[in-house]
């Protein structure tokens, strides 16, 4: 056989085979895992905590970058745009529900520009003072802010974060009024009322850990309707006001018409990596509960986190705009 008959026998060869490849061998080359908040925040400390199990199960590194940015639409924006093989991916929370109810003007539509893959964890949000705040717990907090209407300032990832939606929730149950002040992620926030440039935060408990650690910041609620054994003295908002239920989550989204057969792959990886014991410890001392989802029942928490949104909007002129 000449050069020139191998070289075609080869590039027939080939011709055959890359439709199986494109079908079967995903990932081919590394896996990005785009984070829409700074480093050290909920995402951003979830996607690194599962990182090594979720590589190791696809056969590839899974590369954990940070895009931030108006409310994590900078971050969508660019997934949206991405080849839908796979190969780019997002990591969000609950905000995906929040944000397009009150910016209209997104880069992307979110209901259509991507596919839910599966849920990862599921989390309350804590509220945080500075250290030399002047009231020791919660009834103290609202005492103040109706002392100091509109003067008392609170910190969330974002305008329209769940974070900001937690903070309008509780001005309309204690009708009080607080001033938001809004960052480019929760390690940002915490930072912040550390440092006691801000009154207070609503962000994750991973993410107020530097500053609780270092006694600059201290909790004196959690969003959630019950205690949390993280933090079992620190009360519910709903003891306070019955039926104040409002939590977060992070789960994974894929570009619109990424294949069925890569959803359910990177799935089984993530999956893999949230049922590693160690992993799930890590995610369990950080505040946040694993959760073993799908596809249909992603998709479901999110219509029920946006009907409860939308209530939210319109019991609250600020987000309405």
């Amino acid at each position: 056989m000449t050069r020139i008959t191998r070289r075609a026998a080869i590039l027939a060869a080939a011709a055959l085979v890359r439709p199986a490849l494109a079908q079967g061998s995903y990932p081919d080359r590394p896996v990005r895992l785009i984070v829409p908040y700074s480093a050290g925040g909920v995402a951003d400390t979830i996607a690194r905590v599962m990182q090594p199990k979720i590589g190791e199960h696809l056969g590839q590194a899974l590369i954990v970058e940070n895009r931030t940015g108006a409310s994590g639409a900078i971050a969508a924006a660019a997934v949206a745009q991405s080849p839908p093989d796979g190969h780019t991916l997002m990591l969000e929370g609950a905000t995906f529900a929040t944000l397009p109810l009150v910016n209209h003007n997104l880069p992307v539509n979110y209901e259509t520009a991507f596919i839910p893959v599966a849920q990862a964890t599921a989390q309350p949000y804590f509220i945080a003072v500075r250290r030399d705040f002047p009231a020791e717990d919660i009834r103290g907090f609202i005492a103040e802010a109706r002392r100091r209407p509109g003067e008392i300032t609170y910190g969330t990832p974002g305008v329209a974060h769940i974070g900001h939606f937690m903070g309008e929730l509780l001005q309309s149950s204690a009708n009080i009024r607080l001033e938001h002040v809004p960052f480019r992620g929760g390690a940002d926030a915490s930072r912040e009322v550390g440092a006691g440039r801000i009154d207070a935060a609503i962000i994750s408990h991973s993410s107020l850990l530097p500053a609780l650690q270092a006694g600059r910041a201290r909790l004196v609620a959690v969003t959630s309707a019950e205690r949390r054994p993280l933090a079992p003295d620190v009360p519910a908002l709903a003891e306070l006001f019955p039926g104040y239920d409002l939590g977060s989550w992070t789960g994974v989204f894929a570009p619109a018409a990424t294949p069925a057969p890569i959803l359910h792959r990177f799935t089984a990886a993530l999956h893999h990596a949230i049922n590693d014991a160690q992993t799930r410890e890590r995610l369990i001392a950080g505040g946040n509960d694993p959760v073993i989802s799908d596809m249909e029942r992603y998709a479901a928490v999110i219509r029920r986190d946006r009907d409860v949104a939308r209530r939210i909007v319109a019991n609250s002129p600020s987000l309405r705009g």
